[in-house]
């Protein structure tokens, strides 16, 4: 496994060839195509700002403005849904990569997760526009912990995403199932609220076993509320069980590997 783990980096101009590729591919054919990026945050801010504001006002102490709250804890989020929904159809999708000799397989999972989180990079400046826009100013020393914020959220998702990739060769109702999953999970993390509101103190034990609390929490405290971030602890945590997580599903990956081809 481990020798299979280091060729990874031998494959690195392979692996950002076929994220360039992935990229094209999904705004071949679009008018404003990478332009994109940009509009959909955009667009969620507005949307969101509208539906809490005006329809359904949510004036939390706190979370003003609540739209921007949202828009700290949703991009990450469709990073990471995105990814293991993608992942999760990417060796049935490459079947006719795989089954050329020599091809790595392990990197079709890791490409849906790197072109999701380029997109997420390029919506980061949407961020810090509105940020400015509200003068909504975040802490200097807690943005040096976003670079440390994504690799964790990068290697989490990288080792769902390898156990997600093989276990769909074999289970193909593995992506219907993943969907409402996901749907769950997205309600069950501090995403449209903050986890300190006192209505979620009952809850707050389920809150620390979900991983991605910890990574939504830490984004929040990065880049919407001011004053140093307090949640580092627990995001070192989740980074040694990442790093966990990313090692047993590469060794699933690899005890699997040779059946993908015959079912593919």
């Amino acid at each position: 496994m481990f020798a299979n783990l280091r060729q990874l980096i031998r494959y690195r101009g392979l692996i950002s060839s076929l994220v360039a590729r992935e990229l094209k591919a999904r705004y071949r054919g679009s008018v404003l195509g990478f332009l994109w990026s940009f509009i959909n945050p955009l667009l969620l801010l507005a949307i969101y700002s509208f539906i809490f504001t005006t329809i359904m006002p949510n004036r939390t102490e706190g979370l003003q403005p609540y739209g921007l709250f949202m828009l700290c804890g949703i991009l990450p989020w469709t990073w990471f849904s995105a990814s293991l929904t993608e992942a999760g159809g990417s060796l049935i999708a490459g079947g006719n990569l795989i089954k050329k000799v020599l091809f790595p397989a392990e990197v079709l999972p890791i490409v849906s997760v790197l072109a999701n989180m380029v997109h997420f990079f390029l919506a980061l400046p949407i961020v810090a526009v509105v940020l400015v826009a509200y003068r909504h100013w975040p802490d200097p020393g807690g943005l040096l912990w976003l670079p440390i914020v994504v690799l964790v959220q990068l290697v989490f998702t990288c080792g769902l995403a390898l156990v997600l990739a093989a276990l769909t060769v074999h289970f193909r109702d593995i992506r219907d199932i993943l969907a409402n999953v996901l749907m769950l999970w997205f309600f069950s993390t501090p995403i449209i609220y903050a986890w300190f509101q006192k209505e979620m103190a009952p809850y707050r034990p389920l809150f620390n076993v979900n991983p991605f609390t910890h990574l939504a929490v830490s984004y929040q405290e990065i880049l919407f509320f001011p004053g140093p971030f307090d949640h580092w602890r627990w995001l070192l945590a989740l980074g040694a069980a990442s790093v966990a997580l990313f090692l047993a599903g590469y060794w699933l990956f690899d005890r699997l590997r040779d059946s993908f081809v015959e079912v593919v």
